[in-house]
Parts: C-alpha cells; sequence; structure tokens
C-alpha cells in the first residue's frame, strides 16, 4: 500500500443515464445535492453495446453546464466499430471532456460479434493513439477479480496490460472486504504497476438489490454481513442504517489505511452517500 499514498486523494460520485423524464428530473436533484460535497468528478455509465450512448452524452454535459464539476462519460468498445468510437471521442473532446472511463463493456441481449477492440487494454491503446494525452483515462480494478476471469494470475496480468497502453489510475468494482483490496495493491505493486487504485464504494441500502448486483459483479458479500441483513427481513430503516454504518466503518479504514479517493456508487440516489460522506468528515472539503 506504500505507493498509494503518494498520490492526491480524489472522491467522486457515478451515476447511470435517466431513461424517463420522471427519472432525469430525479436525477438533476441528485447531482445538484451531491455537487455541493465539491467531488473530484462524476462518471456516468454507458450501456451494454453502447445502448444509452446519447443519453450518457447528454447527461455529461448536462452535469458540467448545471454543475461546474468535471464529468467523466463511461465508453466501452463491445459491440462499437473503431469509427464510432472515434467520433465519440471526438465529440466529448470539442465538448470539453478531459477525462473518461474505458471498459470493455457487454454486448446488448441477442447481439452478434464483438466489434473491432475486444479488451479494454485495446480501447485504452485506441484512445491514445487517437487523442494523445487529453483524455485522464481511469479503468476498472477487480479486488476479488474479474467474474470471468479463469484465474487471478490473468486478471492481474490484464489489468497491467490497460494500465501498460496508458491508463492514468483505476475505480475497483465495490467490495465489503478491505483486505482484498490491499492484497490487490500488494500485487501490483510487486507487478510493477504505479497509479492510483481509487476504491469503489456500495452504500447498502436494499438487500435484494445488493445480492443482484453482486451476483452479476462476483463481488463477495461478507457472511457476517449477509445475515445480518437476512435478520432484519423487510425491515428498510434497520436495514439501511445497518448498512450506512458498515459502509462507513470500511470507508475509514481504507481511509487510514492510505487509499488514494472513493468513488460511490450513487444509484442516482444522493442521500446514503451524502450521510456516509459526512460520517467520514468531509462534508465541507475545499479542492
Amino acid at each position: 500500500m506504500e505507493t498509494q499514498d503518494k498520490f492526491a486523494r480524489t472522491f467522486s460520485f457515478e451515476f447511470f443515464p435517466p431513461r424517463t423524464p420522471e427519472a432525469a428530473g430525479k436525477l438533476k436533484t441528485t447531482q445538484e445535492t451531491l455537487a455541493a460535497l465539491n467531488p473530484d468528478f462524476f462518471s456516468v455509465t454507458f450501456g451494454a453495446g453502447g445502448s444509452t450512448r446519447e443519453r450518457t452524452f447528454e447527461t455529461v454535459i448536462d452535469i458540467r453546464e448545471k454543475t461546474g464539476i468535471d464529468a467523466a462519460p463511461h465508453l466501452s468498445c463491445m459491440g462499437a466499430l473503431n469509427d464510432e468510437i472515434k467520433n465519440i471521442l471526438a465529440t466529448y473532446k470539442d465538448s470539453g471532456i478531459n477525462r473518461v472511463v474505458a471498459l470493455r463493456g457487454d454486448l446488448p441481449s441477442g447481439s452478434v460479434g464483438y466489434g473491432q477492440l475486444r479488451y479494454a487494454n485495446e480501447l485504452v491503446e485506441f484512445i491514445r493513439q487517437e487523442t494523445g494525452d487529453h483524455f485522464h483515462i481511469e479503468v476498472a480494478a477487480y479486488p476479488e477479480f474479474h467474474p470471468q476471469a479463469p484465474n487471478p494470475q490473468s486478471d492481474m496480468k490484464h489489468f497491467k496490460m490497460k494500465v501498460d497502453a496508458g491508463a492514468n489510475s483505476a475505480i475497483t468494482q465495490y467490495f465489503y472486504n478491505p483486505f482484498a483490496y490491499y492484497r490487490f495493491v500488494d500485487n501490483c505493486e510487486k507487478m510493477g504497476i504505479d497509479i492510483p487504485i481509487v476504491a469503489g464504494v456500495m452504500p447498502i441500502i436494499n438487500c435484494t438489490q445488493l445480492r443482484r448486483f453482486s451476483d452479476a459483479c462476483g463481488a463477495e458479500i461478507p457472511r457476517w454481513i449477509l445475515l445480518r441483513l437476512q435478520e432484519f427481513g423487510d425491515d428498510r430503516v434497520s436495514i439501511r442504517k445497518f448498512g450506512i454504518d458498515v459502509t462507513t466503518e470500511l470507508c475509514e479504514e481504507l481511509l487510514k489505511n492510505g487509499v488514494p479517493g472513493l468513488h460511490f456508487y450513487t444509484m442516482n440516489q444522493s442521500e446514503a452517500s451524502v450521510e456516509i460522506w459526512k460520517n467520514l468528515g468531509i462534508h465541507k472539503r475545499e479542492r
């Protein structure tokens, strides 16, 4: 963990593009609330195969215009042609966007073919070839290893390939075992990987939703947390209080041990993230 101490600490929040006018209004309120915390940036997800491309762009531009906070669009290569990616990059560059989150992504259901680029390291390399150093490139990291990786060694190898291709920093999948993160960072150090690895944080507010997400992305819910959540049954107030406490303690542990930042997966809601932020004593943060 020693190398992570030297990096400037960043805080950020993630949104997904709204699908309805009602959801757009809710997101506007959420982003205004979180902008008051003065984060380093917001990120906006990109649907499978670019299915939310226009809404991602609209959301990113709206964030920049309405809050003045930097916005980082997610960009995936799965199912996209190189010319399409090139045009997207040019549009973001012309719009003053200088940070992107480069991902392999997933194919939409029923799609055939991967596109010209198949892996995130190829996308990172393509972005560098097309735009030089214009973009700060974030990539994904998996402390508990990617669910599709055949083994941990292969996953670490692929992560290093993304870094070697030109990634500036990484954001992890969410996790609740800090030692998985520490071990991942130690392995990175042994491989000569020297970029900030920001911890992804998922506030716990809904047990069913958390289990569904975790099954899909391979994030482990520690047994003691799962048993406590199940014990609460349908008591949403107790689940939320317990979840906020657990997530706050995780963040405190990570910050104490030199994590170079926290990235909150907000699910387009502000309340839980704000409460954790205040528990951590960073609600009046200046940049």
